[in-house]
């Protein structure tokens, strides 16, 4: 079953063009990262799916529906990139108030345990880090209970260990049987959580995929071993050394590896892994810079 769907979407703001026609399906049960640079349209497109934008031409869909009909919005969860919480209210009076509005809310102890703010109730919003203001914000996307939510760059501000309480609170929120939309600059975050890829650049679909497919565009293998000199090696496109290691980015490791044998080389602790999806995200939007748009 579809959740949310964008067919043909395009948002325009003024002259800028913010979405140019993108397609976009998120299915029951899944778990999907979105990923581009500033200005990729990320955002607007988030906008236009939970109803705070129309777009300028296609059609979106939330639930089958018109996403600006509260009825359609009645199971969606949202945290947008910035949020404005009553400085004067108290984290607790904050949950209780947004699950007034939810028939079968989750219970106020158990989400802020969910999301390691037990210890922050009685604490009045506006004196909170801007960590734990994410967090709180994060939190009370789950308050209703939603079928699906929509997270946009929601560990932005946090420390560490904060990023994988939350990680931990959507991995249990999909493992129930939630469905999860994320916009991350985190790209270890995507690949820590996510099941599959969108890459968005310029306001267009560039890839569409599973975190190995993505990752796999750029074709690149690194070799990472140890040895006192190496020759010059045909087919490397790249030499990094740290903490005594030596990794060579090529396109054929198994050229590379068989030119190291056959060669003589003396080495050690050899270990061939496909190279990050960062690297992948930096090469598919290389040519993708933003112009302006949202």
């Amino acid at each position: 079953m579809i959740l949310a769907r964008a067919e043909q979407a395009t948002r325009r703001y003024g002259d800028v063009l913010a979405l140019d026609s993108v397609d976009l399906d998120v299915s029951a049960g899944e778990l999907v990262g979105l990923l581009g640079p500033n200005g990729a349209g990320k955002s607007t497109l988030m906008n236009l799916l939970v109803g705070l934008r129309r777009p300028t031409a296609g059609r979106v869909q939330l639930f089958g529906g018109d996403p600006r009909d509260p009825a359609h919005r009645r199971s969606v969860g949202v945290t947008p990139q910035e949020t404005g919480l009553p400085g004067t209210l108290r984290v607790g009076e904050v949950v209780d108030f947004v699950s007034a509005h939810y028939p079968d809310p989750v219970p106020r102890g158990e989400l802020l345990d969910r999301f390691g703010l037990t210890d922050l109730v009685r604490r009045q919003t506006g004196g909170l880090s801007g960590g734990q203001r994410r967090r709180l914000a994060v939190a009370l996307a789950f308050v209703g209970r939603p079928r699906l939510v929509l997270l946009d760059e929601p560990t932005t501000g946090l420390d560490v260990e904060a990023r994988h309480t939350l990680w931990d609170a959507v991995r249990a929120f999909h493992a129930d049987g939630g469905t999860v939309l994320l916009t991350s600059h985190y790209l270890e975050e995507v690949e820590a959580l996510a099941r599959r890829v969108v890459v968005i650049g310029r306001g267009r679909v560039l890839a569409d995929d599973t975190v190995a497919a993505v990752r796999d565009v750029v074709g690149v293998r690194r070799v990472s071993l140890t040895a006192d000199d190496l020759p010059e090696l045909p087919g490397v496109t790249r030499v990094e050394r740290a903490e005594g290691r030596t990794h060579l980015f090529t396109t054929d490791a198994d050229r590379l590896v068989r030119d190291l044998v056959t060669g003589g080389v003396p080495f050690r602790d050899l270990e061939v892994r496909p190279t990050s999806l960062e690297k992948a995200f930096l090469a598919i939007t290389a040519d993708e810079q933003p112009t302006g748009s949202r």
